[in-house]
């Protein structure tokens, strides 16, 4: 659906040329969740608000549905932004307006529903956010969550093709985090939506995204499918976001003390093999003794996973055979380096 080809943007302040976005290449399919992570500065908001010519780019295309919008003229502009919803961090609800009044305002600037039409639009879309019966409340009376299901609601009012979320859940507590995320996720399958987000929580991505990118100094560093991504994080600022957001590392154990003949190891694995009984087969097929240390099991969006360090007793023969039998099975096998 949008294909990004050598985006540039620079920023001036003061005598300061700063790169906001450099050589961005980007393909991001129709119909899937695609996060866009990065510490502050990386260029996600910018690179989020092109795709709307919030941002207008110095140089680049951005095809969306076939179409470079950089070329784009001011009616061609607006009818994007229609197809184009964008939901923000701090909501940006009029204040002085009903909910309902905040979702019908996109539909009266489009200027194309009878009053009806619109009436009718406002009650479907309440009740795809779940607030009904809050239509005639103002924003001051409603949680954070609300709001934020307020702006989804009138993100999607002129039945967008794209859906823009700025940092939609840093400004929620955790558990409403979670109950956004997942309506989000309802709407991306209900309705086939593209949904864009930028976050800078590994959990966001891990929760709803089919894919991610991941932004560094105006640079995307990595890209791929999330479960690869998370799992097995190949640049270093991958590695640095992926560490902070989970425990499995084994850089605290290669430090102590360890006999000769153990070796410590990193096993993943994805899919069905997270509820097999792994470590029965490798007991019934080997002498090798096996000591969990550290690891996780979850979920990757609807995928299980695990990942676990272990460390492995046994000959330089019996460990070889081990690790032969781990991935017989769909385990992936990492050999720490200090062993």
């Amino acid at each position: 659906m949008i294909y990004i080809e050598q985006l540039q943007k620079k920023y001036r302040v003061g005598p300061r040329e700063i790169i906001a976005l450099r050589d961005i290449h980007l393909h991001i399919p129709q119909g899937h969740i695609f996060g866009i992570i990065g510490r502050s500065g990386a260029g996600k908001s910018s690179l989020l608000r092109t795709l709307n010519l919030l941002e207008r780019p110095d140089a680049g295309k951005i095809l969306i549905e076939g179409h470079d919008i950089t070329g784009f003229d001011s009616l061609q502009l607006q009818q994007l932004r229609q197809r184009t919803g964008m939901v923000f961090q701090h909501f940006n609800l009029l204040n002085a307006k009903t909910v309902a009044d905040n979702i019908d305002f996109p539909l009266k600037l489009a200027g194309t529903y009878t009053k009806e039409q619109r009436r009718k639009r406002v009650a479907e879309l309440l009740e795809l956010v779940e607030l009904q019966g809050h239509e005639q409340q103002y924003p001051s009376q409603l949680s954070g969550g609300q709001k934020q299901r307020v702006g989804i609601a009138r993100a999607l009012a002129n039945y967008p093709h794209l859906l823009l979320c700025d940092e939609a859940t840093s400004a929620l507590d955790p558990q409403t985090t979670q109950s956004i995320l997942r309506l989000l996720s309802d709407i991306n399958q209900k309705l086939g939506l593209t949904i864009v987000l930028i976050t800078h929580e590994m959990q966001v991505i891990r929760s709803i995204c089919d894919k991610v990118a991941v932004m560094s100094a105006g640079e995307i560093v990595e890209t791929g499918d999330v479960a690869q991504v998370f799992l097995h994080p190949l640049h270093p600022v991958t590695q640095s976001l992926m560490a902070e957001s989970q425990a499995v590392d084994g850089d605290a154990f290669l430090q102590r003390e360890r006999r000769a003949d153990t070796t410590l190891l990193r096993l993943t694995y994805v899919g069905d093999v997270t509820y097999a009984p792994v470590f029965s087969q490798i007991a019934s097929q080997s002498n090798a003794e096996l000591t969990i240390l550290q690891g996780t099991i979850s979920r990757i969006k609807h995928t299980p996973y695990g990942q676990l360090l272990i460390e492995l007793r046994a000959s330089a023969l019996e460990t070889s055979r081990v690790i032969d039998l781990l991935q017989q099975m769909s385990v992936r096998v990492d050999l720490l380096e200090g062993v």
